[in-house]
């Protein structure tokens, strides 16, 4: 072999200027995409960790709060229960109580009338039956007329004791209440305070008395017990302050309004004696 002879070298053979460029525009390429890529995300993005959250812890503290509060509740819940309970119960005694109230009413209403029924009806039998006996007494019979006449003479002189002219008028006015009701402040026809059956007596005859016993015991002349006349009107207590009046009928009787329990009556003077009278006839 000749000193001069090609040695192959072992050299890479050098690579081309062409070539060189052609790589390192792939290379770059895939950098820029790269580049694209991680521009292409969040802005702020952090990377994603695992982070584990721990719980307070209850202590007794926060236990005890708790418990107190849920005890307030319900001591609330049950304030306002016992609260609309206790309504409701008020509201229930109330309508009950208004409703007994109006019942009360009802009979008492219902209780008055049936009693002002009866003491009309009452009242209405007992001048039907005073109308009837003087119906009898002044009727003569007409069989032993002589005996009859002196008879009925006998009886009108006991009812109206001696009794003429305006007395009479006003003596039969009284004696035909006999039996009617005595009810303070009343003023008839069923029904009379003593006053009242004094002064409507003595109407009938156009005397105009006043309305009140204190009054009627000085409205005419003062005259004694012991000389009485028929009409004279008779007062207990004094002249001018007087509780009650009647009129005198004669024979030692009078008829007066007396009391609640008696009403009118036709009484003897000793059954309640009178303090005094005046005369007005």
């Amino acid at each position: 072999m000749s000193h001069t002879a090609h040695i192959p070298s072992h050299r890479k053979p050098r690579r081309s200027a062409s070539k060189v460029v052609l790589r390192s525009g792939v290379a770059g390429g895939v950098l820029s995409t790269i580049a694209v890529a991680g521009a292409a995300g969040p802005a702020n993005a952090e990377p994603v960790t695992t982070q584990t959250i721990e719980m307070p812890t209850l202590t007794s503290g926060l236990v005890g709060d708790f418990t107190r509060s849920a005890e307030a509740t319900q001591r609330v819940a049950n304030s306002l229960d016992l609260r609309a309970q206790q309504d409701a119960a008020a509201a229930t005694a109330a309508k009950t109580a208004k409703k007994a109230k109006a019942e009360a009413e009802r009979k008492a209403e219902a209780a008055a009338k049936k009693k002002a029924e009866e003491a009309r009806a009452k009242a209405a039998a007992e001048r039907a039956s005073r109308a009837a006996e003087r119906t009898t007494l002044s009727a003569p019979s007409s069989s032993n007329s002589g005996s009859s006449s002196g008879s009925v003479v006998s009886t009108s002189s006991k009812t109206t004791s001696g009794a003429t002219g305006s007395a009479a008028s006003v003596l039969a006015f009284a004696q035909a209440q006999l039996g009617d009701a005595y009810i303070m402040g009343s003023t008839g026809p069923n029904a009379w305070d003593c006053s009242a059956l004094v002064q409507a007596a003595y109407r009938q005859i156009g005397v105009d008395l006043p309305r009140v016993s204190q009054d009627q015991s000085t409205a005419g002349t003062q005259v004694s017990l012991s000389n009485l006349q028929p009409g004279d009107i008779l007062y207990w207590g004094g002249a001018g302050s007087a509780y009650h009046t009647a009129i005198y009928a004669g024979g030692g009787e009078f008829i007066g309004a007396q009391n609640p329990s008696s009403g009118v009556v036709k009484k003897s003077l000793d059954w309640d004696p009178p303090s005094g009278a005046v005369r007005v006839l």
